[in-house]
């Protein structure tokens, strides 16, 4: 009964970690046009400063991914956090793009401290095997609400005090992370227990897996699908003439319907091969970007689009990080989810900052749709071929991942 305390108390603490980390972040779409126009730059520049972000966010999550393995996840995250503040409280203060492009830095690192890669090795750690799948929903969930909470909490004091004072008061907010961290320690002990493998020989053991390699060259896709939806759908709504509380609600919306995608895909994971539900969640968001294509733009359009965006937002998070556990066992989770999170923030880097370019360039974002659902087929049939099995060296020893 203790230990199943302990488990509900880091997935409660580590959701919320996920909440702000994510959250706070979504509200960024929410800031492109008007400190583009108040600090006198380009969509490019904005676009740039959070492709930089998303980059550095995921160069630094395999190094602190393998410090959370070796020294627990709960230092890792508070020192996340910690930085993640101090980004956006140098973004407050931006005078120029390159100012705006410093705090995006900072907030990148702290990302890699605090987001999924730190928080859900925790988990998958703490949690049985039989459990780990819905567990892992579960905390990943705690990102969805983060969207769904934090972005109208923004787009509030964006609307009432200005973008600058807004920041402000999201770094504090930011700082809530510290305090909640402690609530994932004691991890450590759980990952290295009778275990004896180098991170030298689980990263080769890794690069040598052809599913791994598919694992990571899909989650390139998703982070290049979301980051351009939240970073640039504000924007184009607004550039179509619809009203500024749209952008806002339509990310709310994503990430409420996400609460409940990224559960129910933790479920799914648990009954299904998690790699065959992986690649039905592409291949239905290829459908959803091409169904918004073909609609009359709305709205009402919007929100249905937000609303069937939102079930298949992070649900590849709970699946993904389930199939780097089930393959390769928790021992070195947090350094080898964070390396396919690289590719993820890769993609996103690339969608974002593609986003302003292409606006820039042609003064629509229709290329970056079209080419959203193309990505979207092509990740679908990536993760098929994908071997969901144990390692040799965990059927070796008896255990199961």
């Amino acid at each position: 009964m203790a230990m199943q305390r302990r488990i509900w108390i880091v997935i409660l603490c580590g959701g919320l970690i996920l909440t702000l980390a994510t959250g706070l972040r979504a509200t960024f779409g929410l800031l492109l046009k008007p400190v583009s126009f108040d600090l006198s730059i380009g969509r490019e520049s904005f676009a740039f400063g959070i492709a930089l972000q998303n980059l550095l966010w995921g160069l630094t999550t395999p190094f602190l991914g393998a410090i959370a393995d070796r020294y627990g996840s709960a230092r890792v995250a508070a020192a996340g956090g910690a930085v993640y503040a101090v980004g956006l409280l140098a973004m407050s203060q931006a005078t120029s793009g390159a100012n705006l492009i410093f705090g995006n830095v900072l907030v990148g690192i702290g990302l890699g401290g605090a987001g999924f890669s730190v928080v859900l090795g925790a988990v998958g750690r703490f949690a049985p095997p039989e459990k780990r799948s819905m567990a892992l929903g579960l905390c990943a969930a705690g990102g969805s609400f983060g969207q769904f909470a934090v972005v109208p909490y923004g787009h509030v004091l964006i609307d009432a005090i200005g973008w600058s004072p807004a920041l402000l008061v999201l770094a504090a907010t930011a700082l809530i992370m510290v305090p909640l961290s402690a609530g994932i320690a004691g991890d450590t002990s759980r990952s290295r227990a009778g275990h004896a493998q180098t991170i030298g020989a689980a990263l080769g053991e890794a690069f040598r897996h052809r599913g791994f390699w598919l694992l990571t060259t899909g989650f390139f896709v998703c982070g290049f699908q979301v980051v351009f939806v939240a970073t640039h759908l504000p924007a184009f709504l607004a550039d179509k003439g619809l009203p500024d509380w749209l952008g806002a609600w339509a990310l709310a919306l994503v990430g409420l319907f996400n609460i409940i995608g990224t559960y129910g895909c933790g479920m799914l994971g648990a009954r299904y091969q998690k790699k065959n539900v992986l690649s039905a969640l592409y291949l239905a968001r290829a459908g959803v970007f091409l169904l918004f294509i073909a609609m009359p733009l709305s709205e009402t359009s919007v929100l249905i689009f937000a609303a069937a965006l939102g079930l298949l937002w992070l649900g590849t998070v709970p699946l993904t990080s389930g199939l780097v556990v089930h393959i390769f066992g928790p021992a070195y989770m947090s350094m080898l989810y964070g390396v396919v999170f690289l590719s993820h923030q890769a993609g996103s880097s690339m969608g974002a900052w593609l986003g302003g370019y292409a606006y820039d360039l042609t003064g629509s974002y229709d290329a970056m749709w079209w080419l959203s659902v193309a990505l979207g087929l092509i990740a679908a049939a990536l993760h098929l071929p994908i071997a969901e099995r144990p390692v040799p060296r965990l059927a070796t020893a008896g255990g199961v991942a």
